[in-house]
């Protein structure tokens, strides 16, 4: 992911309002590791049950406000849709963002299980045990690129289903 500003990020969300931006509590955006992430996502400090998510979308950054649940209800094991990571299955949560647009002013959502903490970029990266991808470290690599693909995909998707118009 290209490095982004403070400005950009607020600029790029594209089902809040301007003073839903103006107020989100960012990251450190001088401690990220740009190279490292396939997107942006962070809980806000502030504003407990808001969540922001940041990727390109045909190259131009796409912001989106997310919105959890409560918090203190029992976890229940699951997988995240987007790294769908085998390993770490106890840290899910299902967010839930407006649509943009006027399907989002008339209250029209859409959800979807992630990471609670936004580690998918993290996840897809970890190297693959010798049961997924044998001791060919070709073919460890290959998983983990295939992995690096398959979270662009889905999170692209959920994004690019959030600016739809149906």
């Amino acid at each position: 992911m290209h490095p982004l500003t403070e400005k950009q990020i607020r600029d790029s969300f594209v089902n809040a309002s301007r003073r839903e931006a103006t107020q989100a509590t960012l990251p450190d955006l001088d401690a990220l590791e740009w190279d490292r992430l396939d997107y942006l996502g962070w809980r806000d400090r502030k504003a407990p049950l808001a969540a922001y998510v940041v990727l390109e979308v045909d190259g131009q950054p796409t912001g989106v406000l997310l919105r959890s649940g409560d918090r203190s209800r029992q976890r229940r094991r699951a997988v995240c849709a987007w790294c769908e990571d085998v390993v770490v299955t106890d840290d899910v949560t299902l967010y839930v963002a407006r649509r943009g647009g006027a399907s989002g002013r008339r209250g029209n959502t859409i959800g979807t299980l992630i990471c609670t903490d936004f580690l998918c970029s993290a996840n897809v990266r970890r190297p693959p045990t010798r049961t997924e991808a044998g001791s060919d470290e070709s073919a460890r690599a290959l998983m983990v690129a295939r992995r690096v693909e398959g979270l662009r995909e889905r999170s692209t998707r959920f994004v690019e289903e959030i600016l739809s118009t149906r």
